[in-house]
């Protein structure tokens, strides 16, 4: 749970750092604009998280009209994941040196278990949040690599069923098919190539 709440809170960071840097200060006027857990975590979501291994955090509030670049929406919503990737790497190297090397408390057992987890969780919700349906910040960065007209059609299209399709695939899962299995194996394959140390 730690982890989780650690991940979500650099990946809402994110979004709000990169929001300010393409000119709105719209999550920074609402305290969103911090490392602290309080302002981005959701009750309910955390929660869900608890209970199912499924929730979310706060959405990181924001206001196109202060945009300064046409390509604001692409980096803003890139950012959360780029952040758990950031935080994946580093906490995989953590772990490979600790397991190498006497670190003292992050050689522990716990301490190893920890980074572990940091980097799977984190690569687990980069993959996810790039996944182009519903509220998932993929949505906002495929329309940048389509066609004017298809990506007309394809935000039509996520406004409508998108999140009625992200829910079905999470019943889907829940009731056993191996949909977000598929993930957590590419979230295991891509960790041994983050290790750099």
């Amino acid at each position: 749970m730690i982890a989780i709440v650690i991940s979500l809170s650099f990946h809402e960071f994110g979004h709000a750092w990169t929001a300010k840097k393409f000119g709105d200060n719209t999550a920074e006027r609402m305290g969103r604009l911090t490392l602290n857990p309080v302002a981005h975590i959701d009750p309910m979501g955390l929660l869900m998280v608890a209970i199912i291994g499924f929730g979310y955090a706060k959405p990181v509030p924001t206001d196109p009209r202060n945009f300064n670049s046409p390509q604001a929406s692409l980096w803003i919503s890139a950012a959360g994941p780029a952040m758990n990737l950031i935080l994946a790497i580093l906490c995989i190297n953590v772990f490979a040196l600790a397991a190498t090397n006497d670190l003292g408390l992050l050689s522990s057992q716990g301490g190893l278990l920890f980074f572990q987890y940091m980097a799977f969780i984190n690569l687990l919700l980069m993959l996810f949040n790039l996944l182009p349906i519903g509220p998932l910040d993929g949505h906002y960065i495929l329309p940048y690599f389509l066609s004017r007209d298809l990506a007309y059609k394809y935000v039509r299209w996520n406004h409508a069923y998108g999140a009625m399709v992200l829910f079905g695939l999470i019943m889907l899962s829940l009731v056993g098919l191996p949909i977000f299995s598929f993930l957590m194996g590419v979230a295991n394959t891509i960790t041994q190539y983050l290790i750099i140390v």
